[in-house]
């Protein structure tokens, strides 16, 4: 295992240089190590790593996202509020429904089973867009106007609605009764819910590092633990039965109560939050690229999912324009966040085989196995073609449509 694991980081790291070196991002090359030395072409990464990595990937998750929640303060909340909830459920609504209807059309597939592939590919990846964000405030762009902040907390809603809304197709592939009201109320419960779990986490851990002064390294210890206990309780079936609580805002949301009330301490985590993500980053995304299995995408099948795949992202680049009506964003700074909202990669990985296991284990009866390979086979190209496209796309259009503060 630690043999594989120190594969894993060698090549990750001589391909994330070598793709720096020709002005593309580094998470490129972190992708196809995963690829290639996974079972889609090497398969020289034991299966008890990839397992090892699944979680991992999780730990990767939260750490990006208490880096953001450390880089936002009150007032830029209060600039980027409406367009932020906006570009939360819009753009996503308005890609899935699109894919729901080609998919019907196209391929054949009932509604439901186009209602789950819909929001299979609906989703944007917080995997690529937060650290890509991050990477850009970093250096200033877009820093008057804080479009990466906007981006970045749009994008950790985003995955709300598109997960609660495959939800729902699944459980009427299922045979079980959808309660419209109750969802119409729940989403955004879950979004207020799970902000206000977060913020209390964050009051109470100001509270306990002003009054036990301990190291920082611990500190990060323990602000983790609190995090990945939130996640994961997010993640409880029981929980997610009566709601789906927004666990990646709910983690933001830690940091900005931190940063807002304690922020000499915000500024010494988010150093040492970065020092972690580097190892973080490399896993994660080698992660990605290891749970692709390219066999599953054919010549034929490869040409319809990319007509799919380009009108679904083509109608979801209108929805997030429609968000920014009425924000002080110009022309490029829209056109920016419509391509940042382009990446798929966290979301299709976990769910993408989702409605194949349930039609193979018979839970769902109403559709083929078939079906379930094309879901799985286009969720598969979602992220190959999307997760490049999107990553190289905030990179080289970032420092081009965005002005820098050097300040």
């Amino acid at each position: 295992m630690l043999t594989d694991i120190a594969l894993i980081v060698l090549f990750a790291l001589i391909l994330n240089f070598l793709f720096l070196k020709i002005q593309l991002p580094g998470i490129l090359g972190m992708i196809i190590t995963g690829v290639i030395l996974g079972p889609s072409l090497l398969n020289l990464i034991d299966a008890s790593v990839i397992d090892l990595l699944r979680e991992f990937k999780t730990v990767a998750l939260i750490v990006i996202l208490i880096r953001a929640g450390l880089g936002i303060k009150k007032s830029t909340l209060n600039m980027i509020g409406g367009p932020a909830i906006r570009m939360g459920f819009v753009p996503c609504v308005i890609e899935g429904v699109t894919v729901l209807i080609l998919s019907h059309y196209i391929l054949g597939f009932s509604i439901i089973e186009a209602g789950m592939l819909g929001f299979i590919f609906a989703a944007v990846s917080p995997a690529v867009v937060v650290p890509s964000m991050l990477a850009l405030k970093d250096k200033g762009f877009g820093k008057n106007k804080e479009v990466p902040t906007l981006v970045l907390a749009g994008a950790s809603v985003d995955d709300v609605f598109a997960i609660t809304i495959f939800g729902v197709f699944t459980g009427l592939a299922t045979g079980t009764a959808v309660n419209v009201p109750y969802l119409i109320v729940s989403v955004p419960m879950g979004i207020i819910l799970g902000a206000l779990i977060g913020a209390g986490l964050g009051y109470l851990l100001v509270w306990y590092f002003k009054k036990v002064h301990i190291r920082d390294t611990k500190k990060v210890i323990i602000f983790m633990i609190f995090a990945v206990a939130f996640y994961e309780f997010t993640e409880l079936e029981a929980v997610k039965h009566y709601v789906h609580l927004a666990g990646l805002l709910g983690i933001m949301a830690i940091g900005f109560v931190i940063l807002d009330k304690y922020p000499k301490l915000a500024n010494r985590l988010a150093v040492k939050f970065n020092k972690v993500w580097v190892l973080a980053e490399i896993l994660l995304f080698v992660y990605i690229g290891a749970e692709l299995d390219i066999s599953n995408i054919n010549g034929q099948m490869m040409g319809v999912g990319l007509l799919i795949l380009f009108i679904g992202l083509l109608l979801r680049s209108g929805g997030v324009w429609l968000s920014l009506i009425g924000s002080n964003l110009n022309a490029k700074e829209k056109l920016f966040c419509m391509i940042a909202y382009w990446p798929k990669a966290t979301v299709q990985a976990a769910i993408g085989a989702v409605p194949l296991t349930l039609i193979q284990e018979g839970v769902i009866t109403n559709s083929s196995i078939e079906a379930g390979q094309t879901i799985l086979a286009l969720a598969v190209l979602s992220i190959v073609v999307s997760a490049p496209l999107g990553a190289i796309g905030i990179s080289l259009t970032g420092k081009r449509l965005l002005t820098q503060d050097v300040n």
